[in-house]
C-alpha cells in the first residue's frame, strides 16, 4: 500500500467544483458515491494529479471516508498520486507484454530519455511507469500515453520516433 501523498497544490477552482455538482447531479442522492472517479478525474484535470487535499474535497462531498476516495485513486493507474510531465507513458509490463520484449521496451524508453522508471524528466516533458494489462497483448510491446492514446508493436526504433514527436508537439 502506498501511503497517502503529501504533494500540496492549490485549492481547486470554483469551475471545478461546480464540474463536481454537475457530476454529483447525474445520481440519485443515495447512489452519489457513483460520482467518485468522474470526480477524481476532474480534479486531475486541473491540477495534473489527485492531491490529498483533493481526494478530502471529493470525500466531503460524496459522503464518503477520505480513505474510501484515496483506495480508489490508488487502485487505478490513470490517476497520478504526485504530479507527472506533461506525457505519462505506461509501459505494459503483465506477462504477454514481458514475453515480447514489454521490459526490454521500458528499459529502452527510460534509457533514451535518461531517468528511471517512475520518474519524470528535468523539462518536466516525460513520466515514466510501468502499467498493467492494457488489453492489447496481441500488439506487445504496449505503451499508453497520457491515458489515451494506444502505441502498439513499439520496437525501439518506433519508440525513438514517438519521443522526437512528442518533444516537437507545442503547447
Amino acid at each position: 500500500m502506498s501511503s497517502v501523498n503529501t504533494h500540496h497544490s492549490a485549492p481547486l477552482s470554483a469551475e471545478t467544483h461546480a464540474r463536481f455538482v454537475r457530476e454529483v447531479a447525474k445520481y440519485p442522492d443515495d447512489q452519489k458515491q457513483s460520482a467518485v472517479m468522474a470526480c477524481l478525474s476532474i480534479a486531475q484535470q486541473e491540477q495534473g494529479f489527485v492531491s490529498a487535499e483533493s481526494e478530502r474535497v471529493i470525500a466531503e462531498l460524496l459522503g464518503m471516508a477520505p480513505m474510501a476516495v484515496h483506495e480508489v485513486t490508488t487502485f487505478y493507474n490513470m490517476y497520478n498520486q504526485q504530479p507527472v510531465g506533461k506525457f505519462k507513458i505506461n509501459v505494459c509490463t503483465n506477462l504477454p507484454c514481458q514475453l515480447r520484449n514489454g521490459q526490454g521496451a521500458l528499459m529502452h524508453l527510460v534509457k533514451t530519455l535518461g531517468i528511471e522508471v517512475g520518474e519524470t524528466t528535468a523539462d518536466g516533458m516525460f513520466t515514466v511507469q510501468p502499467g498493467e494489462c492494457m488489453g492489447a497483448c496481441a500488439d506487445a510491446p504496449v505503451l499508453l500515453v497520457n491515458d489515451r492514446t494506444m502505441c502498439s508493436y513499439m520496437s525501439d526504433d518506433k519508440i525513438d520516433q514517438m519521443v522526437a514527436g512528442l518533444r516537437a508537439v507545442k503547447e
